[in-house]
């Protein structure tokens, strides 16, 4: 017969169970956690994407091209647009935020007239935002399309 002193305590499969669901709770939060900081991130680099993009097209509007040799435009450094387009100089937070972060454009389809000509005269203009170490492999880009029309 079993008496009371007997079952004063947990056993040794009942701790095991435990300790399996408390880790793969914890494992389950800690992926989360990692998860929503990488969203986080990512986001980050997204919004000074988008700023960089701006800082493009202020410095080198698609609408001041005159001819289709002018379209291309070299990588150029953020820090360098926005002192194209600022009499203001940057605040070292925000040089920090532009830290590696390139622009670059350049017509896709400048010697193909046929695609052109199918395109109704339209150019196809791809610009480009780059950052990270992309000499480590670490790079990353963004790219978006426009199009421009040769002024009559």
């Amino acid at each position: 017969m079993v008496t009371s002193d007997m079952k004063k305590g947990f056993t040794l499969l009942e701790i095991i169970l435990a300790t399996v669901i408390l880790g793969l709770g914890l494992g389950t939060i800690l992926l989360s956690v990692s998860n929503s900081q990488r969203m986080m991130m990512r986001s980050t680099y997204q919004e000074t994407v988008q700023e960089v993009m701006n800082l493009g097209e202020m410095a080198y509007p698609l609408s001041d091209v005159a001819d289709e040799d002018d379209l291309d435009v070299g990588e150029t450094k953020a820090t360098e647009l926005w002192d194209m387009i600022s009499k203001e100089k940057l605040t070292s937070s925000q040089e920090d935020k532009f830290y590696g972060y390139t622009w670059e454009r350049e017509c896709i389809n400048k010697n193909d007239d046929e695609e052109i000509k199918r395109l109704g005269g339209l150019y196809r203009v791809k610009i480009t935002v780059r950052w990270g170490d992309r000499y480590r492999g670490h790079g990353e880009s963004e790219s978006y399309f426009a199009f421009w029309r040769k002024p009559q």
